[in-house]
């Protein structure tokens, strides 16, 4: 087979110039031109505005969301500088908005701890905005510039002067909508977790958030810093002592955690590096872990609640029920990448490791009933370990295809490529004989479930491989559970759950996703697990059929077949009222069928609201019902 040979030489090297490359390439920059990108602009915004409170001259940073999309980010610094620059020589505040890895932070003297650390934060935001305006006030005077794609429209001028000791920058931008999506939207409750958690590690500063758009308004201020985080993530759960703190800076690093057991089966863990949310760790929060287990260990030993046949605790057997938090503020953090999910220092772990150490031990000795409560919760724990790793080691040993015992009996598939693949889970016996006569048998595998799974929030692991109903799951994904949980063996790349359109779909629903959030969260995090959306009516008029997925689209389907006179309208309200065909051209087939994949914003809030909904403590879903009994929709009477 002959090449054509392209003409191909020096003249189709493209070179993108200044910020012409973020336009183009958004992904590299901010993570894309979705909705989480476009929360990540205002983000990047704030960092610069916290990074002045890090360095001791800002406790004010408002953030105003207008009707138009636009947002003001406004903080009471020291203003970006406006002199001149002596290499570009142009304003400095021009080089901080139009050049890449252009600010503060690299030459270590303006600030002593940073979050962000490659430059590209606002220069990027302004490239990917229709327009940005920046006004400063400093020295007394008030300086601006406005940008349009990130092109300066004029110099930096002075616009005024003032005489109060007011200084500090504001930067409104609107987003191009030709770059994002089309349907992107700020989010408010987005924003509130995210500033809620930045209030909580810059202990002293205000952050307020302002929607005009829907007239909502919060400010947040946290002197309990690190300890007021953990009371609020516990504020749900009952807890086993006070909270445990301590804050010390060790050669230059600044360390500060809050430590608390509760009745909880699952850890609660954050870790924040320069006030960054590292999702996956790293060298912190392994210090504090290893210090929490080592302390624990140690104090029953030597008060004899571990007797001498019995093994020392492992860090499984610590972690039940335990909230732990660590914030560090280091002057040169190493991250795994640039999207700073995981901390790579490993001086870290051994300054973290002394400071927890240090204040656990000493509350330990001097709290004596706390320090038996805490070892008791562990001493549980261990013997409920190792009850379900005897019950995890029965479900490993049959797969699949082996076992015989699955309720429901799991319809596989005859597609063996994982990522080809996807298991529908799916409520009761009659609608799992629906999904398994109407799906392509292909590449649709069909699990049904007979009755409620178990809450996995008020069980431990070795009660819930008890269920029949959750070892069918685990046996059906391949990944095992636990300690032995592996996501190289899962079976189905899309994992699929499929309820009825009411109460009981939804409570079963939410009892699934509790048990993958608590015990496989990895299914989550890498975008294995969808939730299936079918339809509420069915509508029909003279041998016309459509279906809509909720009120708006019924509406719009009565009004095209000439008004509610001349249709026949069913509400579907379980699976199995559909006929396989129905069932398959509206819920399964890819070209038709919508599915909602499930991932977690933020993860404080989602640990937050399962223990709220599925925990034992009563008051707190009362008083969520109460306030949100007026939003629901399509409640079944």
């Amino acid at each position: 087979m002959s090449k054509q040979i392209e003409h191909y030489d020096a003249g189709d090297i493209q070179v993108l110039e200044g910020l012409e490359a973020v336009r183009r390439r958004p992904g590299m920059y901010v993570g894309g031109t979705d909705v989480k990108a476009l929360h990540h602009l205002i983000y990047e915004v704030v960092d610069n505005s916290v990074d002045e409170a890090l360095a001791g001259y800002c406790d004010l940073i408002q953030i105003i969301i207008h009707d138009d999309e636009s947002v003001t980010v406004r903080d009471n610094g020291r203003g970006i500088p406006v002199d001149i620059h002596p290499e570009k020589k142009v304003s400095a505040l021009q080089v901080v908005m139009t050049v890449l890895h252009a600010g503060g932070k690299f030459g270590g003297g303006s600030y002593k701890v940073s979050g962000g650390l490659h430059g590209v934060g606002v220069s990027a935001v302004n490239a990917l905005s229709e327009w940005c305006e920046v006004t400063v006030r400093r020295d007394h005077k008030i300086y601006h510039q406005r940008y349009e794609k990130g092109i300066p429209q004029s110099d930096v001028k002075v616009v005024g002067t003032f005489k109060e000791n007011y200084t500090g920058t504001e930067t409104t931008f609107r987003f191009d909508r030709s770059i994002f999506l089309e349907e992107a939207s700020f989010k408010f409750e987005t924003l509130v977790n995210r500033f809620r958690e930045m209030a909580f590690v810059t202990r002293g500063v205000s952050i307020q958030l302002i929607d005009e758009r829907v007239g909502k308004e919060t400010t947040f201020h946290f002197e309990g810093g690190i300890a007021s985080f953990a009371r609020y993530v516990n504020r749900n759960r009952t807890p086993v002592h006070p909270i445990i703190k301590g804050e010390k800076d060790v050669e230059g690093v600044g360390i500060e955690f809050a430590v608390q057991y509760t009745d909880s089966y699952s850890e609660s863990a954050y870790a924040f590096a320069n006030t960054i949310n590292t999702t996956d760790g790293g060298t912190h929060l392994t210090g504090l872990r290893a210090a929490v287990t080592r302390s624990i260990n140690d104090y029953a030993r030597k008060t004899g609640l571990l007797k001498e046949n019995e093994a020392n605790f492992g860090g499984d057997d610590t972690r039940e029920g335990l909230t732990g938090i660590i914030s560090i503020k280091h002057p040169d953090p190493q991250f795994e990448s640039q999207t700073k999910v995981k901390l790579m220092n490993p001086e870290v772990q051994t300054y973290v490791q002394q400071v927890v150490g240090e204040s656990f031990a000493a509350f330990l000795d001097e709290n004596p009933s706390a320090g038996r409560a805490i070892v008791q919760k562990c001493l549980t724990s261990a013997r409920a370990r190792d009850a379900a790793k005897k019950a995890r080691d029965l479900v490993i040993r049959k797969s699949a295809l082996e076992s015989m015992t699955l309720p429901g009996k799991l319809a596989d598939c005859s597609e063996r490529d994982p990522q080809k693949t996807e298991l529908y889970i799916v409520e009761g016996d009659s609608a799992g004989g629906s999904a398994k006569q109407g799906r392509d048998r292909h590449f649709q595998a069909i699990l049904p479930l007979r009755g409620k799974i178990l809450n996995t929030e008020r069980a431990r692991l070795d009660k819930i491989l008890g269920n029949r109903e959750v070892r069918a799951m685990i046996s059906a994904l391949g990944t095992g559970i636990g300690e032995s949980f592996d996501l190289k063996g899962l079976r189905y790349h899309r994992v699929v759950i499929m309820t009825d359109a009411d109460v009981d779909g939804a409570h079963i629903r939410t009892l699934l996703l509790t048990f993958f959030f608590r015990y496989m969260p990895d299914l989550i995090h890498e975008g294995h697990l969808y939730i299936a959306q079918p339809p509420l009516y069915r509508i029909s008029s003279r041998g016309n059929i459509k279906y809509a997925y909720d009120e708006d689209e019924r509406e719009a389907i009565i009004k095209e077949f000439g008004g509610i006179s001349r249709v026949n309208i069913s509400r579907y309200k379980g699976l199995g009222e559909m006929n396989p065909e129905q069932l398959w051209e509206t819920t399964m087939n890819p070209e038709n069928r919508t599915m909602f994949q499930v991932n977690i914003e933020d993860l404080a809030e989602a640990d937050q609201t399962f223990g709220m909904l599925m925990g034992a403590e009563v008051p707190p879903r009362r008083r969520f019902i109460q306030t949100h009994a007026k939003e629901v929709r399509n409640l079944d009477i």
